[in-house]
């Protein structure tokens, strides 16, 4: 009774109650005609093409400037880099490859100026990331029209010049990391090796870093800033650090995205992927002040399995199609009551 009890009061009421709910989802799908080898594989894809970016989280609350709302400014990094991966012609899992490399500096740079903002408004973090998310995504929508791309799958077909809304990466990095080492069991579950090998080397590599000595210094100076500062660290540099691993951890994250889904969306394609990430993290059992890799893991599972199951479910049950529909109402229901227990959390 002990134990449960502990169980219970470490892994939270909340998590509890949406993984019994993603639970009674798989229950009940055989009964309406769900198959659940396929909303499985549908979850694990889901998790595999969003865990980067989730994990994108963890340096900025380590280092205590908060949730990163401004993850659109790191999505915008990924987008150079792909975007700029296919206009040079690599195709393959060599244009997955260098989509990473291009878009690294573009991560870096972006990350060191949005770090530097930051560390201008102790305190204000999160208004001003969200603020920086925002406006970086406006400022795009006009430089993808105004950069020298030439590349003829890119550009709009009647004036030559501007990127497309939506350009396909069939061709180039698509399913480069789905297709790696991926099995079947039976005709309907596939498990996306590449994808899960992926994230877990990128989570590793994180976790890893925090158990460095500077990453120990920057959960220091998120846990305690006087203290890391009469120990001698340098404050100011450190979260600058976290804030660029975050925004090249959303650069990655997007590039996994787009070689799974197919596409590359620009212009306000970015507006709205960092709420979705940051309730994911925040249902994981994150705060805005602690955060694990365990919480990105158990974060991005139930909200990736909610959003895959509900629709599916739900329009099996009622016999008709709004999944559109329920799935709108289920993300930004989840997103609503994780940015309400963040606010809790905050108080």
């Amino acid at each position: 009774m002990i134990k449960i009890r502990q169980f219970i009061h470490s892994f939270g009421w909340p998590r509890i109650i949406i993984g019994l709910f993603l639970l009674s989802l798989f229950i009940i799908a055989p009964f309406v005609g769900v198959k659940i080898s396929t909303s499985l594989s549908d979850t694990l894809i889901r998790f595999g093409m969003n865990g980067v970016m989730v994990l994108a989280m963890v340096p900025m609350i380590h280092s205590g400037c908060g949730l990163n709302f401004g993850l659109p400014l790191g999505i915008i990094a990924g987008l150079l880099g792909g975007t700029l991966s296919i206009q040079f012609g690599f195709t393959g899992g060599t244009s997955f490859l260098m989509a990473i490399i291009l878009a690294t500096p573009f991560g870096i740079l972006f990350g060191w100026g949005y770090g530097k903002l930051l560390n201008r408004v102790k305190g204000g973090e999160m208004m001003i990331a969200t603020y920086v998310g925002f406006s970086s995504v406006a400022f795009m929508c006009m430089m993808w029209l105004l950069l020298p791309y030439n590349h003829p799958t890119m550009v709009w077909g009647y004036t030559g010049s501007g990127l497309r809304t939506t350009i396909s990466t069939e061709g180039f990095y698509l399913h480069a990391l789905n297709n790696f080492l991926q099995f079947r069991i039976g005709e309907k579950f596939l498990f996306p090796t590449g994808m899960i090998l992926f994230f877990a080397l990128m989570a590793f590599l994180v976790w890893a870093f925090l158990h460095t000595k500077t990453g120990t210094a920057m959960t220091a100076v998120g846990s305690n800033p006087v203290f890391a500062r009469a120990s001698g660290i340098n404050i100011d540099r450190t979260r600058t650090m976290s804030v660029i691993m975050s925004t090249w951890l959303g650069a990655i994250g997007i590039l996994v995205y787009q070689q799974s889904f197919g596409f590359i969306q620009l212009y306000m394609g970015p507006f709205y992927m960092a709420l979705p990430a940051v309730s994911a993290i925040l249902i994981g059992g994150a705060s805005v002040n602690k955060a694990s890799i365990a919480n990105v893991v158990i974060g991005t599972f139930l909200f990736q399995g909610i959003l895959t199951m509900t629709p599916s479910v739900m329009n099996s049950i009622i016999h008709t199609d709004m999944s559109e529909v329920i799935r709108i109402v289920v993300s930004n229901g989840m997103i609503l009551y994780a940015l309400t227990r963040k606010a809790e959390v905050s108080r």
